[in-house]
């Protein structure tokens, strides 16, 4: 995974004011025994490690490339278990180590095919067969303002999408046939539209799946 898809420097600095809203719903894990191990990848401040632990599962790790973010973490549920990821996106876990994992507005955060496709990779390498995977993430937007940040981007960065942020990210909003390319590997079980703000506090429609590992 490239500097690009890391933004180490980003979410150390500007990326810790910032506050993620996708909602989670515990009823897509309500099958998973309270000691399941479960994966918060890409887990910022931890925000959805603390309600895994609020609803009562005890096996919940976050993980996230941003140290800062990762102290913020610490400091609001010293109770949880946190890890820095040096090398993104390879985890430092056997195969098979988790029952689930929770992917919460990181791939808009990763711009490239190639590193999506490798963190794709490495959840199902370390995903138990029959594990979950719950994704939520961004879908391209059909209004004005960002289809021309679409528009103008596409020559910069090579894929329609992919864009700039005012305050020094570059993001990814998503196709259709992209989403389902990469979780080819993966079995559907659930998916739906929902509204959501992004990490800048502009309304925008999500999709959220929920997969199986083959």
């Amino acid at each position: 995974m490239g500097d690009l898809d890391r933004q180490r420097e980003y979410w150390d600095t500007t990326g810790t004011t910032k506050t993620f809203g996708h909602p989670f719903d515990p009823a897509w894990l309500a099958g998973l025994a309270p000691t399941a191990r479960i994966l918060d990848y890409g887990c910022g401040y931890g925000r959805l490690t603390g309600e895994l632990a609020g609803h009562g599962w005890t096996g919940v790790e976050g993980v996230d490339v941003a140290p800062q973010l990762l102290a913020r973490a610490r400091a609001a549920h010293p109770a949880a278990r946190f890890t820095v990821l040096d090398e993104p996106p390879r985890l430092p876990h056997a195969a098979a180590a988790f029952d689930a994992a929770l992917l919460f507005a990181v791939l808009t955060c990763i711009p490239t095919d190639e590193g999506q496709r490798a963190l794709l990779a490495e959840l199902h390498r370390v995903l138990a067969p029959g594990a979950l995977l719950y994704v939520s993430d961004m879908g391209l937007q059909d209004d004005e303002r960002n289809r021309a940040r679409y528009e103008r981007f596409a020559a910069v960065h090579g894929t329609y999408g992919v864009f700039e942020t005012g305050d020094g990210a570059v993001v990814r909003h998503h196709t259709d046939a992209w989403f389902a390319d990469l979780f080819a590997a993966f079995d559907p079980v659930d998916s739906r539209e929902i509204p959501v703000r992004t990490m800048n506090g502009n309304p925008v429609s999500a999709r959220q799946f929920l997969l199986r590992r083959v």
